[in-house]
């Protein structure tokens, strides 16, 4: 197996593979399939493999595939049914004004932006509950739980909230963090000329999902968190505790 799809598989049984998806990745191909996708590099080494849900190409995290038609079904029906638990790590900007809550907004495509959403009461259902761990001055470490699966789901709600995801560039200001900007004293090392972000991407991963096997058995997964987000939030909770 490709030392690379290797070393972000989480979890395998006869029925599915749970990986930890890299952030930047589509999850399936595209319409014009130009860009590989995690879904293709799957293909390589399974001889069938279905999509049961996704995740944005942005948001790294927990997402799994199913290895037979049977299991496809089984899964995608509980994603359906919303009877399995998705909690999201999402670092966003500024503070929220509850520790913790729920937003039930609508959620529609916006006819205006293509590939972008909106808060509207044409749209579809929309059940967010969050919950601040920790603050961290100009940022704010939440947990996210979606109750519903819609595109762009915790980016509009986290934007509603006032306090949109950090390099969201659809609904944020997309700024990367660097460590400059909270690091008093910060100097670059002699040989380095431009100052490399800590981060440079959409602060959203998919963490664990809780979804029951064909026997009825319950399945915890969780995807550790990749190694920029980690960093950064050590850095800020190091500086801005």
């Amino acid at each position: 197996m490709n030392t690379k799809l290797k070393e972000i598989i989480v979890f395998e049984n006869d029925s599915i593979v749970a990986l930890n998806k890299p952030p930047g990745m589509l999850s399936i191909p595209d319409r014009e399939g130009k860009e590989p996708s995690l879904k293709d590099f799957l293909k390589q080494e399974y001889p069938d493999i279905f999509t049961v849900h996704r995740l944005d190409k942005e948001t790294s995290g927990l997402i799994i595939f199913a290895k037979n038609a049977e299991a496809h079904k089984h899964f995608s029906r509980q994603f359906e049914e919303r009877k399995t638990v998705k909690i999201y790590l999402g670092l966003v900007t500024g503070a929220l004004q509850n520790d913790e809550g729920s937003i039930d907004a609508p959620i529609a495509e916006n006819m205006a932006k293509r590939g972008s959403m909106l808060i509207h009461k044409r749209g579809k259902t929309a059940l967010t509950d969050y919950k601040v761990l920790k603050k961290l001055k100009m940022y704010s470490w939440v947990q996210f739980q979606i109750h519903t699966g819609r595109t762009h789901q915790i980016r509009i709600h986290a934007k509603e909230l006032g306090a949109a995801l950090v390099g969201d560039t659809l609904y944020g200001d997309g700024k990367p963090i660097l460590l400059s900007s909270f690091k008093n004293k910060f100097k670059l090392s002699k040989d380095v000329l431009e100052e490399k972000p800590l981060l440079n991407r959409l602060a959203l991963h998919a963490f664990q999902l809780k979804i029951t096997d064909e026997q009825g058995n319950t399945i915890d997964l969780e995807a550790p968190l990749h190694k920029d987000l980690k960093v950064t939030v050590l850095q800020l909770e190091k500086y801005l505790k």
